[in-house]
């Protein structure tokens, strides 16, 4: 016979707390606790289901099997919670509450903020918090309620939407093409310094662009951040791969070869499936996918 357990809901957001910050300490600065109370509850929580929910790792507070379970359930408890509080007020004032979304540091640094902030605009009650990582998210862990991937997954209980196509294209400064050999095939490239991604932190296969230009060529300059590449080149260090919706940010880079290399790729919104039956957050993804599509044609129109 199955044995149910009374939770409190309480201990519940103190566990989510954890999961999220993955420190005792972390959560209790996001929860105004001290640690150690966050600990007891932890503990109490535990005892109450009978199961280990975390093991200590140096990176934190990792999940056990039990608390990733646990997780995904207090996840949907928790917006469950907030969509019977906010359903109601969001008809007259809006979408409200927190979401978090996760997203590679790229589209996070020159496409969302400004998406974002004309969506808090038109919804003043909202909470929207911006995770640039260049890695992939695990939702089921609860690290983000959404995340935008450059490839769309192929496993979990998640659903897929595509947002928008983009491109890439090679790029240099004018102050490094005004120094060095010109640039008149991919071939030429050879004798030039190259900006790209370290190797082995290439976290998803789409992100291999030189595949797709000379893949004989060896960046002498490698970072794991789109930012810190095109900041090497907008200093005239070298050549790069550049996604042509953040060239407008960085108006010394100019594209090259445009007519030999043209890289496309796409964004997908990825949710949680139990997402769906949540009004609010259906409503945010719909602004946030009309909105993002137009800024991305928007900023491409620059280049």
């Amino acid at each position: 016979m199955q044995r149910w357990v009374a939770v409190n809901w309480d201990d519940l957001k103190v566990f989510l707390a954890v999961v999220r910050g993955e420190s005792l300490s972390a959560a209790g600065q996001a929860l105004k606790m001290d640690p150690a109370t966050v600990g007891r509850r932890i503990a109490r929580l535990e005892e109450a289901l009978s199961a280990n929910l975390f093991v200590k790792s140096p990176q934190g507070y990792a999940l056990t099997e039990a608390g990733v379970r646990l997780a995904d359930h207090a996840g949907n408890a928790e917006r469950a919670v907030i969509g019977a509080h906010t359903e109601t007020a969001e008809a007259a004032s809006g979408i409200t509450g927190s979401i978090r979304i996760g997203a590679p540091d790229g589209v996070a640094t020159y496409i969302l903020p400004q998406v974002l902030a004309g969506i808090s605009d038109q919804n003043p009650g909202l909470e929207v918090q911006i995770v640039a990582l260049p890695r992939v998210f695990n939702l089921s862990r609860r690290e983000a309620d959404m995340a935008i991937t450059i490839s769309p997954p192929e496993t979990g209980r998640l659903t897929v939407q595509k947002l928008a196509d983009y491109r890439l294209h090679l790029a240099a400064s004018n102050s490094y093409l005004a120094q060095h050999p010109a640039i008149r095939s991919t071939s030429d490239l050879g004798a030039h310094r190259m900006i790209y991604y370290i190797p082995d932190m290439i976290f998803d296969a789409e992100l291999d662009y030189l595949g797709s230009v000379n893949s004989a060529l060896r960046p002498a300059l490698q970072s794991n951040s789109v930012t810190v590449q095109l900041n090497w080149g907008r200093m005239g260090a070298g050549v790069l791969v550049a996604h042509d919706f953040a060239l407008p940010s960085f108006p010394g880079l100019r594209r090259i070869l445009v007519d030999q290399v043209s890289i496309r790729r796409a964004f997908y919104l990825i949710r949680h499936a139990d997402d769906q039956k949540a009004p609010r957050m259906n409503q945010f993804a719909e602004l946030l996918v009309t909105r993002f599509r137009a800024e991305v044609q928007r900023l491409e129109a620059l280049t």
